[in-house]
């Protein structure tokens, strides 16, 4: 039951994100006296809030694989000088 439920809630979630709201038309009047129409579409605010929700996944991600790699070159650069100096103390 629990599996049914969550997956209607993601379905749910997910219809609501790809859904598209109908392009509203906006006037905007400038300071100097002319008009702008402005034509917006775009997201709803689910949609928007699930988009936001997986860019911010992928910069942990990003920042997470670039911490390790970083790691991995001093530990390796310590490794080498490491080696090197028991390689000069032997001969």
């Amino acid at each position: 039951m629990k599996k049914a439920t969550l997956l209607l809630a993601l379905t749910a979630f997910a219809t609501t994100a790809f859904a598209q709201t109908t392009p509203s038309t906006e006037v905007k009047v400038r300071d100097n006296g002319t008009t702008k129409v402005v034509t917006k579409t775009g997201r709803t605010d689910a949609g928007e809030a699930i988009h936001d929700t997986k860019m911010a996944s992928k910069n942990v991600a990003h920042k997470t694989g670039h911490a390790m790699k970083s790691g991995a070159h001093k530990a390796s650069h310590a490794m080498k000088k490491g080696a090197a100096k028991m390689e000069a103390k032997t001969e």
